[in-house]
């Protein structure tokens, strides 16, 4: 299964990553569909180099005209989101079976505050770091989008249910 061979991948790697998105949403315990990976990770040099290791045997290639390593120049990143508007790095897979993967390159929570609140969560013998529900609502709220008012609903349920087990 494409997700527990790329979560897995990440893993080996030790690429600080975290997943948000649908797939987060699944992974909180709220039933979604999804047909991409959406991650935040550490824009370092060093934690990007493991990322491109780790997703090499996959074959992914950048959406617009552009390589993985400009990912890395702060100035060029910074150029495409001042230009072009850039929210999100896209990576399309070879494998048509495969999902897109869409790295955030300026989310409203910065990966630094968002990555100590972080849940883990274990997925056939793989851990995958997950953000927070608080940090899922933060990226989710003002985007206008039907499909992630209904997420912050779903978080928002699942933190009440969630407290009330710690209450009781």
């Amino acid at each position: 299964m494409f997700y527990i061979e790329f979560f897995r991948a990440l893993e080996k790697e030790n690429v600080r990553y975290l997943v948000v998105g649908g797939v987060a949403v699944n992974l909180h315990g709220a039933e979604r569909m999804t047909s991409d990976v959406d991650l935040m990770l550490a824009l370092d040099a060093e934690n990007l180099k493991r990322f491109f290791a780790a997703v090499s045997a996959f074959g992914f290639k950048p959406v617009v005209p552009a390589t993985l390593e400009q990912l890395c120049d702060a100035e060029t990143l910074e150029r495409w989101v001042r230009e072009k508007h850039m929210l999100a790095f896209a990576l399309r897979p070879t494998q048509d079976t495969a999902p897109t993967v869409d790295i955030l390159v300026r989310p409203v929570v910065s990966f630094d505050d968002a990555y100590p609140r972080r849940i883990q969560v274990v997925a056939e013998g793989v851990t995958v770091s997950v953000a927070a529900a608080e940090d899922l609502i933060t990226l989710k709220s003002g985007t206008g989008r039907e499909i992630d008012k209904a997420d912050i609903r779903a978080l928002l349920r699942l933190t009440e249910l969630k407290s009330r087990r710690t209450d009781d």
